[in-house]
């Protein structure tokens, strides 16, 4: 059960790729999205989810311990390599980042992946992000003013996005049988 499979490396790499990809993309978003959120800078951070998916996505489909951690790392590197503005720190935070995923689906013994599974993870993952940029972006910043909300926020971004989007992306993909090959696929319904 918990032994790692070719496609299963496979799957956790492209899936990595395509969101290491992603992340340089979505880097170039947020830097020009700052200024739409000078109202409340921390606000900016609902955004955040967007780079907590791989984490949450190869959770649900690999359902392997370290499916989460490996795919968030590696996209983190990626980005990190394609020249991310916040240059070699990301890997670390990558790493945090799917811990928090892991821990989720840890705590369910690898065993549920239905919604409020996913909802766990994408939690999970944006503490381990919330508590990363507190610590290393964020110091410097006010406690109450825009650390604090900067937190919460993120952690609601975590939750909405990654859990909730890739549960529905999960959902969406299993009846075309791309997923087949996995719980994930041979599971139609996973509410």
């Amino acid at each position: 059960m918990s032994r790692w499979r070719t496609i299963d490396i496979v799957i956790a790499a492209v899936i990595a790729v395509a969101f290491g990809v992603i992340f340089w993309a979505w880097n170039i978003l947020w830097g020009a999205t700052g200024g739409a959120f000078a109202f409340f800078p921390p606000a900016q951070t609902l955004l955040y989810g967007v780079w907590l998916i791989p984490a949450v996505l190869a959770g649900l489909i690999i359902r392997k311990p370290g499916a989460a951690l490996f795919t968030e790392a590696v996209a983190a590197t990626i980005s990190a390599l394609l020249g991310a503005q916040w240059g070699a720190v990301i890997i670390p935070q990558g790493l945090v980042q799917g811990l928090g995923a892991e821990l989720a689906f840890a705590i369910l013994l690898y065993r549920s992946w239905r919604l409020p599974a996913a909802l766990l993870a994408g939690l999970l993952t944006g503490v381990g992000a919330a508590v990363f940029d507190f610590f290393v972006w964020n110091g410097g910043y006010d406690l109450v003013d825009y650390r604090i909300p900067y937190a919460l926020l993120t952690v609601v971004s975590s939750t909405v996005v990654a859990g909730l989007g890739s549960w529905a992306l999960v959902k969406a993909l299993a009846p075309t049988g791309v997923l087949d090959r996995f719980g994930a696929g041979r599971e139609r319904a996973l509410v």
